[in-house]
């Protein structure tokens, strides 16, 4: 279940990170609160997960989740560029995650 609770808690991390944008600086009130609400939710999921998982583990998977959601999120939607480069860093992300699960106790 601690796995979940990081993934969930990494999705809404992407939240809260697209709501920065949308909230032009918390100038906007209604993506102010969402946003607001995302970091809630994903930092109580964070430590729910963190109960069992290490903390170096969690944190790492937490915000390369949050990383990698957010970069795709800004090429589908905001016209990003997906240079090379950029796709290949968040490949190394990627793997950094996958080799973190795959080595990890829990």
């Amino acid at each position: 279940m601690a796995w979940l609770f990081l993934f969930l808690a990494g999705l809404f991390e992407v939240g809260w990170a697209v709501g920065l944008k949308y909230s032009e600086g918390f100038t906007r009130p209604l993506p102010s609160v969402l946003t607001v609400a995302a970091m809630l939710v994903s930092l109580i999921l964070l430590g729910l997960a963190l109960r069992s998982i290490p903390l170096g583990t969690g944190y790492a998977i937490w915000t390369g989740i949050g990383t990698i959601g957010t970069v795709v999120f800004g090429v589908i939607y905001l016209a990003e560029p997906a240079t090379a480069a950029r796709v290949f860093c968040v490949a190394l992300i990627l793997t950094g995650i996958i080799g973190l699960k795959l080595v990890s106790n829990t």
